[in-house]
């Protein structure tokens, strides 16, 4: 037992080492080790809880995925802030001794972390305003995919081609974002379709509709509609646009479908998509035409 004691007491003495004073207290390694164990089982069940709202309790009242999830991550946030406070208390630390930390992270974060706070508050502003949600499609540059997560620093964004995009925050929040599904589920897309001068265009106009109303993915309210755009310098161009809540996600697909019956369409009723065209001039000089002969 005596062996044992002593070991007990080794231990009991290795814990109770000061590491920081702070005013009238101070850090221990067992206080240390007391701040760990709590913090991350604070972040764990807070993770827990956060999920067991959005896929559990929130879905009962039917709720639009984006709101669960700007709900859960709001809620998780006051309790990882709130629990880290009795933490601390608990742990008998005074928090006043902390005025003078708190200051000089603060010079920290206007300067080093300046970024990161950036971020943090952008975060915040898109969970309370919503401009963009979990589910929605977005364009933010050249990246374009649907929101799977917004988190307290970047938000992810999957593509057609399952790659993940981390966008900062900061940059949804100062920049121009294009939101395919902000107000509405229904999108309109533009297919240009050029033919040949001299086509009957009443007829391309109701082929076009007729190509539309054919998919199954392009909506009959509001109808599709052709658009003759302009005289151009190769030909006719027209545009046929066309509206879908089924590929709003995935425009290239509902754009390709529908370029390949445009394509066979025309073919069957002799529809001309014309090459492009120029008038070559000869200013000076004389031009020598040979026709090869037979063998050549």
């Amino acid at each position: 037992m005596e062996p044992l004691e002593s070991w007990l007491g080794n231990i009991k003495h290795f814990l109770g080492v000061p590491i920081i004073q702070l005013g009238a207290g101070q850090i221990t390694v067992w206080t240390l080790v007391y701040l760990v164990v709590l913090v991350l089982l604070l972040i764990y069940l807070s993770g827990k809880l956060r999920l067991w709202l959005v896929d559990k309790l929130l879905t009962r009242r039917q709720l639009h995925p984006g709101v669960r999830q700007a709900i859960g991550t709001i809620i998780r946030y006051l309790i990882v802030v709130f629990g880290m406070l009795v933490i601390l208390q608990t742990a008998g630390i005074d928090l006043t001794a902390f005025n003078v930390l708190a200051g000089a992270l603060g010079i920290g974060v206007g300067f080093g972390l300046q970024n990161i706070a950036n971020n943090f508050v952008s975060g915040l502003i898109i969970l309370f305003e919503r401009p963009i949600k979990v589910g929605d499609r977005i364009e933010v540059g050249e990246a374009e995919g649907d929101v799977v997560k917004i988190g307290a620093r970047s938000t992810t964004v999957i593509t057609n081609d399952n790659i993940a995009i981390i966008i900062p925050n900061s940059k949804l929040v100062s920049e121009n974002v294009i939101n395919w599904s902000h107000t509405d589920e229904r999108v309109r897309f533009g297919i240009p379709v050029n033919v040949a001068y001299g086509s009957d265009v009443r007829l391309v106009e109701t082929l076009l509709l007729t190509v539309a109303r054919q998919n199954a993915d392009v909506m009959d309210t509001p109808s599709p509609a052709v658009r003759f755009l302009e005289f151009g310098d190769n030909g006719l161009l027209l545009e046929l646009r066309a509206w879908t809540t089924t590929l709003t996600h995935r425009k290239g697909m509902l754009i390709s479908a529908l370029n390949f019956a445009i394509y066979e369409t025309f073919q069957n009723h002799r529809i001309e998509i014309p090459y492009p065209q120029r008038d070559l001039r000869i200013r000076g000089g004389t031009l020598e035409l040979k026709t090869p002969s037979a063998g050549e």
